[in-house]
């Protein structure tokens, strides 16, 4: 496993990340698919044993499932790892029970602490952008838990609008409060959206990219197909899957990801990862393996070098999208 450090954070992490959304158990509802502790233990294990050393997960997935699956497996090598967890969506019934206001990050934050099994993640991260909450009150909240809790090492933004995170960045120098220092978001070899702004933007403040659903939650996979109807448990369960992708433009791209896959003998999941892990700016590409093996065939891709031919022909099918992934 190669590392690389997480831009100005100085954390050494893996070139890939385990995404954690798929653990929780197939009671929790929304999260059908997910895995119990026990084939949840097995994928962290193995990706420790394989040298991966981050970890990223929410404190909405699994209802806080995931977070509780995390800290138990990984209780007595917390110190091996870089722990991320995100803030914003709903974890509760009440009108604070969401966003980005102090009450809630607060709480939600002793939360994931407790759920993690530690006195501190090394990235925290805001899920998504709060149009209720000024930016400043948010940077002043996650600035405390930084410099006053010593909860928090470092602070991440997600999806989000480019003129949304050059205004954080703008204000936290203009005030003085902590800067985000990473950038997860959307970014597959069917959505490449975030190359028009996001992307350069990131570039030009040096700060590094850990794209989520790098495989389209398994729609780059190629298991599914243009005129087959999809039968998957995931396909059934997340709805997210069947309306972010299977747009025959996204097909178009798959098929290609295919067909030059099936040329080198490696595995189009394979392939896209390996895409994603050869761009410059893309830092840790955060992958979600539901199987030991995998993860396995994943870890193998983050070796993988790609001529300018092939990136060629495998980015050539794409057709500009509606922006994707900021709600």
């Amino acid at each position: 496993m190669r590392y690389t450090t997480l831009g100005s954070t100085g954390l050494k992490v893996s070139r890939l990340c385990v995404g954690c959304m798929s653990f929780g158990g197939p009671d929790a509802k929304g999260y059908e698919w997910t895995l119990g502790y026990e084939d949840s233990k097995k994928i962290i294990d193995r990706a420790v044993d394989l040298g991966i050393n981050f970890f990223d997960t929410a404190d909405v997935y699994s209802n806080g499932r995931s977070e509780q699956i995390v800290g138990k497996a990984l209780k007595g090598r917390r110190n091996q790892v870089v722990l991320a967890t995100k803030v914003f969506y709903p974890t509760g019934s009440g009108p604070d029970d969401r966003g980005l206001g102090r009450k809630h990050v607060r709480r939600n934050l002793k939360r994931s602490l407790a759920n993690l099994q530690t006195d501190r993640v090394d990235l925290y991260q805001i899920h998504r952008w709060d149009y209720d909450t000024p930016i400043e009150e948010v940077l002043r909240t996650l600035t405390d838990a930084v410099r006053k809790d010593r909860a928090v090492d470092n602070i991440g933004g997600s999806s989000m609008w480019a003129w949304q995170f050059a205004k954080a960045l703008h204000t936290a120098d203009r005030l003085g409060l902590e800067r985000f220092k990473t950038m997860q978001d959307h970014y597959n070899l069917a959505y490449r959206e975030e190359e028009r702004e996001m992307i350069p933007l990131c570039v030009d403040e040096g700060i590094p990219i850990i794209p989520w659903s790098p495989l389209g939650r398994g729609f780059l996979t190629g298991k599914y197909t243009r005129k087959a109807k999809p039968a998957s448990a995931r396909y059934r369960s997340d709805r997210l899957l069947g309306d972010r992708y299977f747009r025959p433009e996204d097909f178009d791209v798959v098929e290609r990801l295919v067909e030059v896959a099936k040329e080198k003998g490696v595995k189009p999941a394979q392939l896209a990862l390996a895409w994603l892990v050869n761009k410059k700016w893309v830092s840790a590409p955060i992958i979600g393996p539901t199987r030991v093996e995998q993860l396995e065939e994943l870890v193998e891709a983050a070796d993988m070098r790609l001529k300018q031919g092939d990136v060629k022909r495998l980015e050539e099918p794409y057709s500009p999208h509606p922006v994707l992934g900021h709600v």
